[in-house]
């Protein structure tokens, strides 16, 4: 029986779909017009990361499911930034970097199960070795 192939997500044009469809999430983040901003900031952000997911050898599955977690990381972020009203005090890419960690992310209260939990933590650890090479240069 041969190998299972990898499905891998088309990029399409300039831009592939799955980058459009997360220009939406700061929309669904909000709870008032000031906060769209924010969220854009926020997704530009998470872009790199997203892009290297889709030029990897990562099924489009292992996309969906990285794809789900970041946008719960991001409302998980953006409710604390709209709780404090923190929009002026930190950078949605510093808020993003001091919200996760190399093996977690922070507290999402969306999450009821213990695969759910170890899945958004392994987004989130693999975001944070991400960034922290980014940001070694």
């Amino acid at each position: 029986m041969p190998a299972r192939q990898k499905q891998k997500i088309e990029i399409q044009g300039p831009a592939p779909s799955i980058l459009r469809k997360c220009d939406e999430w700061p929309e669904s983040w909000m709870g008032v017009d000031e906060d769209v901003p924010y969220g854009q900031r926020l997704i530009e952000a998470m872009k790199p990361f997203i892009e290297s997911l889709i030029e990897s050898n990562t099924s489009a599955r292992g996309i969906k499911n990285h794809m789900d977690n970041l946008w719960l990381l991001g409302g998980e972020i953006f409710r604390d930034v709209s709780l404090y009203e923190d929009y002026e005090k930190t950078a949605p890419a510093d808020k993003l970097w001091e919200s996760i960690g190399p093996h977690e992310g922070p507290y999402c209260r969306h999450l009821h199960t213990a695969s759910e939990q170890q899945s958004y933590d392994a987004t989130c650890g693999m975001l944070y070795r991400f960034l922290k090479q980014s940001r070694s240069g």
